[in-house]
């Protein structure tokens, strides 16, 4: 389709340099702002105070403690896994470096995350979703276009269904509604902060060794340690590791003008340009820019960075302000080469990292976990050890493919489009444009979006495990 508002968006297509025209806002505004957050952030102190607690009343560091599982990371994805089987009766013990009560700070940091119609399923099957809804922002459309060019792909969620495509939810109450529930959760153990000096694995169990001369035995260890996992390195899995010449700028945007729903990914020459919609005239910003640029962004004061920032981004929701902090983080592509050994199974960055392209990275987590999850609440109640090599080849067959297929997807995109070659920008519209053409192939990739394709666990088609 041609875009009507295309005109009004050339903005992000101006050289980076400065411009007379971009909408920074005043000081009066952004002190008025400031002030209405300080007020929203008092009572999210007051919250994460009652949180903290209730999770001080956890023992955290016992002398022995014996689980059917240990999940050695308590992120977004490692802490969903353990609610998840502990809701289903599975005894689980977590295990993390960090204090819960840096974790669940109330304080925004600027981080958001996309959590897809198959992952709000998964998180509502599991009790979370109703501590987040409230915090929850629909994304009803998306919008994808490439550079200058007036045509461009619409996804519109109405034209499959009356489920969004999925929602934008800030990361802290991820997190508070993760710890929440940890903390209800009668067989769950949350040990933290707590180091893991050593993890024995052997035909019987595995036994993680404490810092503090602790001990947490149990019959299967889940490594969510992140990309980086020491669990996944000790164990000799190798990796096929790519590193981008890109970095990702991760920011909150307050704007004059409603977004209305609709997530924008535009692709530039430098990487995809990803603005999606949050609760309140916000937005989450996700800036692929090159690396040897990045540094001298992000070392911009406030008012320099929101007119690059607003270069890029356009004036079709009217004046911009950053909220909160500014993140940065190379990008790099990691896949381990398989996701189980001997009494282990990998889940999330641990397993994969992906380009944030799609904005797919925690979703592909949260489908471990459900995938997982159910893998081992089927094995318990057929009395199996759930550490059996059989056992954990099912979840390995389950979640390589599709993690395969999305790893291949995301770096192809960005490939094809990083970059402002005249031949390859001309197939790439008129592949947008036939695209938005043809519905059945429309509504397979809007069904891809929304993270309900192939082969789905109970917990993302929204039934208990």
């Amino acid at each position: 389709g041609v875009d009507p508002g295309a005109e009004r968006q050339r903005a992000h297509l101006v050289p980076v340099s400065r411009h007379a025209g971009v909408p920074v806002p005043s000081r009066a505004s952004r002190a008025r702002k400031r002030a209405s957050l300080a007020a929203a952030r008092a009572l999210d102190n007051r919250a994460a105070a009652r949180d903290g607690a209730l999770m001080a009343r956890r023992p955290s560091t016992p002398e022995t403690c014996d689980a059917e599982v240990l999940v050695v990371g308590a992120g977004m994805v490692g802490l969903s896994l353990a609610c998840a089987l502990a809701g289903a009766g599975v005894e689980v013990a977590v295990v993390d470096r960090a204090d819960p009560g840096t974790l669940t700070d109330a304080g925004f940091d600027g981080r958001a995350s996309a959590i897809v119609h198959g992952s709000q399923q998964a998180l509502a099957a599991i009790g979370l979703w109703p501590a987040l809804a409230a915090y929850a922002e629909p994304i009803l459309e998306i919008r994808v276009s490439d550079g200058d060019s007036p045509l461009f792909l619409h996804y519109d969620h109405a034209d499959i269904g009356d489920a969004p495509f999925g929602f934008m939810v800030e990361n802290r109450h991820t997190r508070q509604a993760l710890f929440a529930a940890a903390d209800r959760l009668e067989r769950l153990r949350l040990i933290a902060p707590a180091r893991i000096v050593g993890l024995a694995r052997d035909a019987r169990g595995v036994e993680a060794r404490l810092a503090g001369g602790g001990r947490v035995r149990a019959r299967l260890a889940v490594a969510a340690d992140g990309r980086d996992s020491r669990l996944r390195r000790d164990a000799g899995i190798a990796v096929t590791t790519w590193a981008y010449a890109q970095t990702g700028i991760v920011c909150t945007v307050a704007h004059e003008r409603p977004h209305r729903g609709i997530a924008h990914e535009r692709f530039l020459p430098a990487g995809p340009f990803a603005i999606l919609p949050m609760r309140g005239n916000r937005s989450s910003l996700v800036w692929t820019e090159r690396a040897e640029l990045a540094p001298a962004i992000m070392a911009l004061d406030d008012d320099a960075f929101t007119e690059e920032m607003a270069l890029r981004f356009g004036d079709f929701l009217g004046r911009l302000e950053v909220v909160g902090a500014r993140w940065s983080y190379p990008l790099r592509l990691v896949h381990a080469v398989r996701y189980v050994d001997r009494r282990l199974a990998l889940i999330g960055d641990a397993a994969h990292a992906i380009h944030p392209i799609a904005g797919q990275g925690l979703n592909l987590g949260l489908r471990d976990v459900a995938a997982l999850a159910e893998v081992l609440v089927d094995a318990r109640r057929l009395g199996l050890d759930l550490g059996a090599p059989a056992v954990l080849a099912r979840y390995q067959r389950w979640r390589r493919v599709d993690s395969l297929l999305l790893l291949a997807v995301t770096d192809g995109l960005n490939r094809l489009f990083s970059n402002d070659l005249a031949p390859l920008k001309l197939a790439r519209d008129l592949g947008l444009a036939a695209v938005d053409r043809l519905p059945p192939l429309k509504r397979l990739f809007m069904r891809h979006a929304m993270g309900v394709v192939g082969t789905l666990p109970r917990l993302v088609r929204g039934e208990p495990l």
